[in-house]
């Protein structure tokens, strides 16, 4: 990992070292579409980030919300990435739980094991009428 500059980072290219994004590219697009803000404010790609600065980043349905701790401009190994940040535990505590109620929610659906049959088929066309009212 080479030394950053001592005052700053541009934001896409700290958030692809950082891990968040795996291009710079997926990173910028991010940037501009308003997931990712810095000191609460939206960010163009081409922003200082400085050690201090707190940034929100969605990605995937996840918010993570993070302090700057380290600056980077290559992209190194997760565990030296993991340096350059420190998530916020609130932040952390907020995406287990959302995890975990997807997963209880994927866990209650169970696929169909055939086709329905006659009945069946009524009922789900009735079901689909409820929405005409």
């Amino acid at each position: 990992m080479t030394d950053a500059p001592a005052t700053g980072v541009r934001l896409d290219l700290w958030l692809w070292a950082a891990r968040f994004y795996r291009t710079r590219s997926l990173a910028r697009q991010a940037i501009d579409t308003g997931k990712v803000e810095v000191d609460g404010q939206r960010a163009k790609a081409s922003r200082t980030v400085r050690v201090g600065d707190a940034l929100r980043i969605e990605r995937a349905g996840e918010l993570f919300e993070v302090q700057v701790r380290g600056l980077a401009d290559v992209r190194g190994p997760a565990t030296v990435a993991r340096t350059l940040y420190e998530e916020s535990e609130a932040s952390r505590k907020a995406r287990e739980e959302l995890r975990a109620m997807r997963a209880a929610e994927r866990a209650g659906y169970r696929a169909p094991e055939g086709k329905p049959d006659k009945r069946a088929r009524r009922l789900i066309r009735a079901l689909g009428d409820i929405d005409a009212l």
